[in-house]
């Protein structure tokens, strides 16, 4: 039997929404934070967006450790958070939770987000590199019995393998996958897999941009097939990025600015594309693209200290920081482009969200 999405979730991941992944608060111990990691799910929420990632590689898949034991800890915190969030918003955050590694530990990993109140799953299959289809399918398929799944494309350097079209046609006649997060970095992967899902006519699957390094284009473009002698038109309806994980508060604005331009179907304006250049630059320091995206998690923190959301901007792997000169090219890129930073918006509500 495959496990259904609750009406309300499955209605709004359809719509659209900004979902930012989340990353793992530390202190200055490198001890995991519950308080600042509230306060971070709070700003999500009050910034606007519509849904959260947890467990996912900006939250760092080192959590998973047997010897630091944070995924069980994270995802029931979630659960007791999330649930008193959703009191205080107009409509529930769409949850979604990381599932990583083969077989077995896919499943448990999809229990426990499934008994921690878990809508979907972003299925990682960076555990499976050598896997042929048919496995790579069959896997996808057991997952999916257990809890609904997000499709994930995740670029090659940061863990994720290519997949060919066929694959993601034959994913998209699995009942259980609800949407798909596009993130190779790639446009001709990133067309392989929306011509795949206009092929398989399916209308219930939403399309997520993973792109960082491209997010307002892909928000505002049409994919258009040929399809059965018809012409076919998919969008991405919205975003599950790192990118979105700071500055959430602007991502909101961009975002439904970018669904009202694309909603109307007039010429996308000049500014809009200038922003998208911007955004990419801004994405490029924060992500560390020089290096690799050696500090692609870390540059996050670090805007997030900043801000003062975070104490440090330290993950779980003392060696994973931020790289050299990288602090000076997240510098410039906030005096270039002020207007991308939500750090007024931050200012004003940080101790309401840092308050127990």
């Amino acid at each position: 039997m495959v496990e259904k999405l609750p009406q309300a979730a499955a209605q709004r991941l359809r719509e659209g929404v900004v979902i930012p992944a989340s990353p793992l608060a530390l202190d200055s111990r490198r001890r995991w934070d519950p308080r600042r990691q509230r306060a971070l799910w709070r700003y999500y929420a009050a910034a606007g967006a519509g849904g959260i990632a947890i467990g996912v590689h900006t939250t760092q898949f080192a959590i998973r450790d047997p010897k630091i034991g944070l995924l069980e800890p994270l995802y029931r915190f979630a659960a007791e958070e999330l649930d008193r969030l959703d009191t205080t918003l107009p409509a529930p955050l769409v949850r979604v939770a990381g599932i990583c590694g083969r077989l077995d530990q896919a499943l448990a990993e999809a229990e426990l987000a499934r008994q921690c109140r878990f809508h979907a799953g972003l299925l990682s299959l960076g555990a499976l590199r050598d896997a042929d289809l048919p496995e790579l399918l069959a896997h996808c398929r057991r997952v999916a019995q257990v809890l609904p799944i997000f499709g994930f494309y995740l670029q090659p350097a940061v863990g994720g393998r290519v997949l060919p079209y066929r694959f993601w046609r034959e994913l998209f006649e699995l009942p259980g996958v609800v949407a798909v997060k596009i993130a190779p970095f790639n446009r001709y992967q990133t067309i392989d897999v929306v011509r795949a899902l206009a092929d398989s006519g399916r209308e219930d699957i939403a399309l997520y941009t993973g792109n960082d390094d491209n997010i307002l284009l892909d928000l505002l473009t049409p994919f258009r097939f040929q399809v059965d002698g018809r012409v076919v038109e998919r969008r991405f309806v919205g975003g599950l990025l790192g990118q979105w994980a700071c500055w959430t508060r602007t991502a909101v604005e961009l975002f439904h600015q970018c669904r009202q331009v694309a909603q109307s179907g007039q010429p996308v304006p000049q500014e809009l594309l200038a922003r998208n250049v911007e955004l990419t630059d801004a994405n490029g320091a924060l992500f560390d693209v020089a290096n690799g995206f050696a500090g692609c998690i870390a540059g996050i923190h670090e805007v997030l200290r900043r801000q003062g959301l975070l104490e440090t901007n330290y993950c779980l792997d003392p060696a994973e920081t931020l790289s050299p000169g990288q602090a000076d090219q997240i510098d410039r890129v906030c005096r270039m482009y002020p207007h991308l930073t939500d750090d007024a918006f931050v200012a004003e509500h940080l101790a309401d969200w840092l308050a127990d």
